[in-house]
């Protein structure tokens, strides 16, 4: 089970950057095409910024044309919880860190085998931890 993190609004935004603050608090997202890590082909794990939360791995990215890092499975499916999100005159599931709540961005059921799901992830809410160690 994933530990929770729990932190005031204070706390969060000496955290996190304004639009990391945007997007994971406040379920914002960024525009098409500008995240660092839409186009980003090291190798390693995609960890929440939030609390750090392993999240995805770099072997399940893949280049889905939407403008956002695409992965088509989560490292462990308990690390990410799931909504329902009808805003915008939309119905989308969105996804969440399981450890902190913060909003990652959106799954949809258009991704590539062996899953078919896609998970459409706002750079700003992810840090890549390289093998590299960076």
């Amino acid at each position: 089970m994933t530990k929770r993190v729990e932190k005031s609004d204070e706390e969060w935004r000496e955290a996190l950057s304004e639009a990391e603050y945007r997007i994971l608090r406040e379920k914002g997202t960024e525009p098409a095409f500008t995240g660092r890590y839409n186009e980003e082909k090291r190798e390693g794990t995609y960890r929440c910024r939030g609390c750090g939360t392993p999240l995805f791995s770099s072997d399940t990215k893949y280049d889905s044309g939407s403008g956002w890092p695409s992965f088509f499975e989560p490292v462990d499916g308990s690390n990410i919880r799931e909504e329902r999100d009808r805003s915008l005159f939309m119905d989308r599931t969105e996804v969440l860190c399981s450890a902190c709540g913060g909003h990652l961005g959106h799954l949809f059921p258009d991704g590539p085998e062996p899953t078919g799901l896609r998970y459409c992830i706002n750079s700003a809410s992810l840090d890549l931890d390289t093998d590299e160690g960076g």
